[in-house]
């Protein structure tokens, strides 16, 4: 269970933080905007934020169910990768130029993130 518990946090605080990082881009002149150049820093920033509310609270719950159920060694490195997936995926937003271009770490956490959901999902249905 701790395994769940750290990475449910993780998945937490990487919501937590990516919201604050743009609410703290928000102050001034750009108080209220939404831009929409891909290259745009507050852009990056909503997007990485809004993928993350997407995804992180569905990984959390699963992460939480296989948690309680004394999960297996192979279920716990999919709980890892699950959360190294997300951040990998907010940082390969965050540092591409443009998100209009393929960036590595998006691409790895974009596939990590689906593989590993799928995973866990299962690994639910599997225990019910």
């Amino acid at each position: 269970m701790t395994t769940a518990i750290v990475c449910a946090g993780l998945l937490g605080l990487l919501l937590f933080v990516l919201g604050l990082y743009v609410s703290a881009a928000r102050g001034g002149d750009k108080a209220g905007a939404y831009p929409t150049d891909s290259t745009d820093t507050l852009f990056k920033r909503i997007r990485a934020h809004g993928n993350t509310a997407e995804y992180a609270p569905m990984m959390a719950i699963l992460i939480l169910i296989c948690g309680v159920r004394n999960p297996s060694t192979w279920v716990q490195g999919v709980m890892v990768l699950a959360v190294a997936s997300r951040y990998s995926l907010a940082a390969g937003i965050l540092l591409s130029s443009t998100l209009g271009k393929p960036q590595p770490l998006r691409l790895v956490g974009a596939v990590g993130t689906y593989l590993t959901g799928i995973a866990l999902s299962v690994a639910v249905l599997l225990t019910a």
